[in-house]
């Protein structure tokens, strides 16, 4: 039996409604509906959709995943018609938190949307993160200090630029730029203002339309101790002043 006929008779049951009742919403007969049920034949695309709307379960969640599996109140429904994925809980209550993989980021970027995938990766808890869904992603690069290589930012999914707070670090997933994590600046009409920490990596805008998902900071792991960086804080400052005296001396030869 399909995922979708499995599907559709768990909902019809959670809602307590018997085949005729269901086949008289969706204007069809309690036959064929039943055929849909029993995995006999399965629904033409507009009919896919008028379920969809009838149960309230995006056509994503009703085609790929066994929603006996989860409680539909803890699913989080995007509108899009994709899914982040429902919020699972360990044996102890726990969030669980899905790991993406220091050297498999870029496959996040088509993968995001793949149940399967979200459900295949490793995970962990921390009970002190609830409400909400958490997700943890590796840092690459030095813009955004303390943090290095082989660290994680844990961080907790927003669902609309408009929730965004100035100042504020978080994990734009993207397409052109993958998975970057920065400080939030300011949101225009189409696009929203982001910096790195590091001063030397210039502030630099996101297009509204690359936005793939949306993680606030909540709390980060590092699998390195951290040192003291005395030294290397001033050769960073010495760069950072050669840098500004670079810069300056190219605007005053543009202006000859």
């Amino acid at each position: 039996m399909s995922i979708l006929a499995e599907n559709i008779r768990y909902l019809r049951y959670q809602l307590k409604l018997s085949q005729q009742a269901v086949a008289d919403q969706l204007l069809i007969t309690r036959g064929r509906y039943a055929k849909y049920e029993d995995g006999a034949s399965q629904p033409p695309i507009e009919l896919l959709i008028k379920m969809s709307r009838y149960y309230r379960i995006s056509i994503d969640l009703m085609v790929t995943i066994d929603l006996r599996k989860y409680p539909l109140d803890d699913i989080v429904n995007l509108p899009d018609n994709r899914i982040v994925l429902p919020v699972v809980v360990d044996q102890t209550g726990n969030n669980s938190i899905e790991i993406i993989p220091q050297k498999a980021s870029m496959g996040y970027l088509s993968g995001y949307t793949d149940p399967g995938y979200i459900e295949s990766l490793q995970n962990i808890s921390l009970p002190f993160l609830t409400n909400g869904k958490y997700r943890a992603f590796p840092v690459e690069g030095d813009s955004m200090p303390p943090f290095k290589d082989g660290s994680y930012i844990v961080g907790k999914y927003i669902e609309k630029t408009e929730d965004l707070k100035a100042d504020k670090t978080y994990v734009f997933v993207t397409l052109n730029d993958g998975i970057t994590y920065k400080r939030f600046k300011s949101r225009k009409e189409n696009t929203i203002h982001v910096a790195a920490d590091n001063s030397f990596y210039e502030p630099y805008d996101i297009l509204a339309n690359d936005l793939l998902e949306i993680w606030e900071y909540a709390c980060s792991v590092s699998m390195q101790e951290f040192e003291n960086e005395g030294d290397t804080q001033n050769v960073k400052e010495m760069f950072l002043e050669l840098r500004k005296e670079i810069k300056a001396l190219d605007y005053k030869f543009s202006k000859k």
